[in-house]
């Protein structure tokens, strides 16, 4: 099992694997890139089951594989592979005609939940829709924009 979940900051993915019960197995380096099966970084994680990356660009998709090594260095073949889209990215695309709805979208990670809220004032929220994600995805919401109203603001918020 590989698991990917999102750490405190949004920077950080947090990595967890079912460790190899081979008694040779010396510890395990985790590869990652931005694109599939091609990783351009790798850090051990000694004979840890598990290991925090920071560093990683929010909205940015990665994908992740772990190898175990031998005391001589020998490796493993790579696990199966991980994809996580880190979140904390927002993007808002405005409708083409004034009055159409402004499509938002995010990044969200399985098991957790989101609300997508609204105000006119930085004061009083209202939670205008709600997503749990189920895999590493985009979601977008299209927004009806209230033009009898000056500004308009948006929040996610995690849960």
């Amino acid at each position: 099992m590989f698991a990917c979940t999102v750490a405190e900051a949004v920077s950080s993915v947090s990595l967890q694997w079912n460790p190899n019960t081979d008694p040779s197995v010396a510890g395990y380096n985790v590869y990652y890139g931005a694109a599939s099966r091609v990783y351009t970084n790798v850090i051990s994680a000694g004979n840890s089951d598990n290991l925090l990356i920071d560093g990683l660009v929010e909205g940015k998709t990665y994908y992740f594989a772990v190898t175990a090594y031998d005391e001589f260095g020998d490796e493993s073949d790579y696990s199966d592979e991980t994809v996580c889209i880190v979140p904390g990215f927002l993007t808002l695309t405005p409708g083409t005609n004034p009055g159409d709805p402004m499509q938002i979208r995010f990044p969200v990670a399985p098991s957790h939940s989101y609300e997508l809220q609204v105000s006119e004032d930085l004061r009083n929220w209202n939670t205008i829709w709600q997503v749990t994600g189920v895999s590493n995805e985009w979601v977008q919401f299209d927004v009806p924009i209230n033009i009898t109203v000056s500004s308009q603001f948006f929040r996610v918020i995690l849960h």
